[in-house]
């Protein structure tokens, strides 16, 4: 089989088992949309290098108590080099990352709100 159609398939069969298990796909940090003042129900993209505990505490599964622990870490650590790196931090494993992923990002400029 040619290697473009083992990707194609690898990438269907990725997308249609997202499908499946109901993941949110995430869309790129620029197709965000803007949220109004006050508004709770989807936060916006934050960068996890820059935003602040309350910032994090607005994404879904997130508390402050696990904001401050990505804070401590990052400030003991230094700056996140990729977003995959959350799961280090005890308390959010592959699944809540999965949830995570779309509202988070590495280097995508100030905090959005």
């Amino acid at each position: 089989m040619a290697p473009y159609r083992l990707t194609t398939i690898r990438i269907l069969a990725t997308l249609f088992w997202l499908a499946i298990a109901g993941a949110p796909l995430a869309l790129p940090a620029c197709a965000a949309s803007p949220q109004k003042a006050g508004s709770s129900a989807v936060p916006a993209v934050i960068d996890i290098n820059r935003a602040s505990v309350e910032d994090f505490a607005r994404l879904p599964g997130v508390g402050p108590k696990l904001a401050q622990q990505i804070i401590d870490y990052r400030t003991k650590q230094g700056p996140f080099r990729r977003v995959e790196d959350l799961m280090i931090i005890k308390g959010i494993g592959s699944k809540k990352w999965k949830a995570l992923r779309p509202f988070v990002c590495v280097g995508c400029g100030a905090s959005r709100r």
